[in-house]
């Protein structure tokens, strides 16, 4: 074979080049053939795009809407409950307050507005005053009583076995649930001159003579006695609980360090218990502030507010202007929203003092 046999058989089985518009031809005279010469290019890059993001497809706008309107359809149940149960209520309390509407309105619907002279004359009555002062001692008699007593309690089932801690836990729910209405109508039979078991086992005991007779609600300080008995009853289970659940809270080493310390039992909760169960100390006062302001059920049922008004507070004197006699409930309106106001201060004092201390409202 000769040289220029092989090389065409070489060209020939390769792939041939591609060739271009520049491509020449020329003549090897020598061998009477015809090259080709060609420059091979590659294919031009095509220029790079961003991708762009995709867009998810846009939802139904109905139900878009029926989604954003779900929580208001299942909140409606529950506010349309507090604005007739609570905030119409409220406002009607408000409006009478500046009226002089009475017995008179209820039958022909005529009354007149006042203005302020309801407030004026609640303001300047003798009573109001010393209602708001029975008030306001009572309250306070009370939270401390239910709070110390509780507190004390809360501590003690920290301190009792297993089996005993449920035992108490279940008694105080119990108390704690039933109706005061009830609980005052039993209290009363509790109480009772002649057959009363309270004034028996006084008499038993001794110590005050003979008190089968004795009749607790004719009694200015008896009524107050029976009626604080009560109503700490009533409010001391809740306080316990509370209390025992954060001082379950407190961490053990704090206790075991104070202990190897030489710290007595009472220092130990004086000063290590106490600071940490603080904040809801404070929250269940500020509850039994506001409860034990507006008691009115343990008094009315054991004393209807005597003997001769002697334990008449803001509660039962508004009912009694209210309700008693000619059915001024307009000037009970104007003390029912006074109340309110009181109230409302008190509030603010305790918000207050969380903000000051950097506790969570």
């Amino acid at each position: 074979m000769i040289p220029g046999d092989a090389a065409r058989t070489t060209r020939a089985a390769s792939p041939p080049p591609t060739p271009t518009a520049a491509a020449r031809h020329a003549a090897d005279p020598t061998k009477g053939e015809s090259l080709v010469t060609t420059s091979v290019e590659s294919p031009p890059t095509p220029p790079t795009r961003t991708a762009r993001p995709v867009r998810p497809a846009p939802r139904p706008r109905s139900r878009s809407l029926t989604r954003s309107a779900a929580p208001f359809w299942l909140l409606t149940p529950a506010g349309l409950m507090i604005v007739f149960v609570t905030l119409l209520p409220i406002g009607f309390l408000v409006f009478t307050s500046f009226t002089n509407y009475n017995q008179r309105t209820l039958f022909t619907g005529a009354f007149d507005i006042v203005g302020f002279d309801q407030y004026a004359a609640v303001l300047t009555d003798r009573e109001f005053w010393l209602s708001l002062l029975r008030t306001l001692v009572f309250t306070a008699a009370l939270v401390i009583g239910s709070v110390a007593i509780g507190a004390g309690m809360s501590h003690l089932m920290t301190r009792l076995p297993s089996a005993l801690r449920h035992v108490t836990t279940v008694v105080l729910i119990l108390a704690w649930a039933m109706p005061n209405v009830a609980s005052s109508i039993v209290w009363s039979w509790l109480f009772q001159p002649q057959y009363g078991v309270i004034n028996w086992m006084l008499t038993q005991l001794g110590i005050f003579g003979d008190m089968t007779s004795r009749d607790w609600a004719s009694d200015p300080v008896l009524a107050w006695v029976c009626i604080w008995l009560l109503v700490v009853w009533g409010a001391v289970p809740f306080i316990a609980l509370t209390l025992y659940a954060a001082e379950t809270q407190v961490a053990v080493e704090l206790k075991e360090a104070a202990r190897l310390d030489g710290a007595s039992e009472w220092r130990i909760y004086r000063v290590v218990v106490l600071p940490s169960i603080a904040p809801t100390i404070l929250l269940v006062t500020m509850l039994s502030i506001i409860w034990d302001f507006n008691v009115f059920n343990q008094i009315w049922l054991i004393s209807e507010g005597g003997p001769n008004g002697a334990t008449s507070t803001l509660g039962v004197f508004t009912y009694t202007t209210a309700f008693s006699g000619n059915l001024q409930i307009g000037a009970g309106s104007a003390i029912a929203v006074a109340s309110t106001i009181i109230l409302a201060v008190l509030s603010a004092v305790y918000i207050r003092q969380l903000v000051r201390t950097g506790e969570d409202l």
